[in-house]
């Protein structure tokens, strides 16, 4: 594994426990901070003249990542 790849790892593996943090910050007791299902729910439910956008780009974003990460 050369050191490009492996900062690449570090950097999603970073990422990743920043997620987890954050979540775990937002499920705290009186915490202000929205869960990622908050904003997940937010985004999906947003339509701009009857056509669901919200849904459309989450589906998007998904169809992204499945073909830049997993499709090998």
């Amino acid at each position: 594994m050369n050191a490009l790849r492996m900062l690449a790892v570090a950097g999603f593996a970073l990422a990743g426990l920043l997620v987890v943090a954050v979540e775990w910050a937002a499920r705290r007791d009186g915490s202000r901070i929205p869960s990622l299902g908050d904003v997940a729910a937010v985004v999906m439910s947003h339509e701009v003249g009857g056509l669901p956008v919200g849904r459309i780009a989450v589906f998007g974003f998904w169809w992204w990542i499945g073909w830049h990460f997993l499709a090998r």
